[in-house]
């Protein structure tokens, strides 16, 4: 598969785009702590399948800028960040796709701009309408005062634990929150006092679908970028709910499709609003939960994430 590279300018930033494949343009935007060739799989799918694969690094990630500002990271950031991504390439409308942190990009992105963004997959991270009380005051009702969340708050904190070692921090963190990982050594999302680090596991070999050269890419990725543009993501949950106001309870306008691992840990926190999925995307085009998958089900389970997305590009 040939993979094109440029450095386009969107939104004030400098960001790095791959791409593979000519045809109908659908964007994919990753997560945390990821990049742009977490999609690989996906976009040879899609390439050979007569579409225009984008798969940039995100905003603080990779080859893109990462801004010094802390509050240069919310949503209404990362959503111009796409669109100004598609004038830049010349593109009047798209599919977008997310995972982990890139699903609440998409969803957002397709909820703001249906005019550009004309359908929607969102992957680990189910939409969910702003609601009347802010996810972190939610966990302080509740009491979850360690939720990991919580804990990415503080700046310089995370990123001391996870710098120390990247290829570890990554090794850990993949293998932890993968379907791979037997019950003993799946992740919980309420850290030890020991940080984060201590709620991951060691591997005593890495799974399949994560060779070598792939983990060897990442953390040479993250010893040259640090964590901070990717924590700097979390910091700005509270004022992502506060920007949203306009959007309290706006059902998604485009037709959307979700996708999530079966042993994925977020679908642990996120259950109810798997539920009213239907309700919050009238147009759902369906629900796929891959049964021995976990948290990075684009890449576990490349297959059955591939037929679903291209299903769904079909049915649009």
């Amino acid at each position: 598969m040939e993979i094109r590279h440029q450095t386009i300018l969107t939104n004030g930033i400098r960001m790095h785009v791959a791409e593979a494949g000519e045809g109908p343009a659908v964007l994919l935007c990753h997560g945390f702590p990821e990049a742009w060739h977490s999609w690989r799989h996906q976009m040879q799918a899609l390439a050979e399948a007569g579409y225009r694969a984008i798969a940039p690094d995100m905003r603080g990630y990779g080859e893109t800028a990462a801004p010094a500002a802390i509050a240069d990271y919310t949503l209404l950031h990362l959503v111009g960040d796409m669109v100004g991504l598609l004038d830049a390439l010349s593109i009047d409308r798209a599919v977008i796709a997310g995972h982990d942190w890139g699903a609440p990009v998409a969803w957002n992105a397709a909820l703001m701009r249906p005019d550009r963004f004309r359908a929607v997959a969102g992957l680990s991270v189910p939409y969910a309408p702003r609601g009347p009380v802010s996810a972190f005051e939610m966990l302080r009702r509740a009491g979850r005062h360690r939720f990991y969340q919580l804990y990415f708050q503080a700046p310089g904190v995370a990123e001391e634990e996870l710098q120390r070692d990247p290829a570890s921090t990554l090794r850990r963190t993949f293998w932890s929150l993968s379907g791979d990982a037997p019950e003993g050594q799946r992740w919980s999302p309420d850290l030890p006092e020991a940080g984060f680090l201590a709620s991951l596991h060691e591997p005593s070999a890495l799974p399949a679908w994560l060779p070598d050269a792939e983990l060897a890419l990442y953390a040479e990725t993250y010893r040259r970028t640090g964590f901070r543009g990717g924590l700097n993501w979390y910091r700005n949950i509270e004022r992502n709910w506060e920007l949203l106001a306009p959007f309290a309870g706006a059902p998604m306008p485009v037709p959307g499709l979700f996708i999530a691992g079966r042993r994925d840990p977020v679908l642990g926190w996120s259950g109810r609003a798997l539920e009213a999925l239907p309700r919050a995307v009238p147009d759902l085009r369906g629900t796929v939960l891959v049964e021995t998958a976990g948290h990075w089900v684009q890449q576990e389970a490349a297959a059955e994430v591939n037929r679903a997305l291209l299903g769904f590009l079909q049915s649009l």
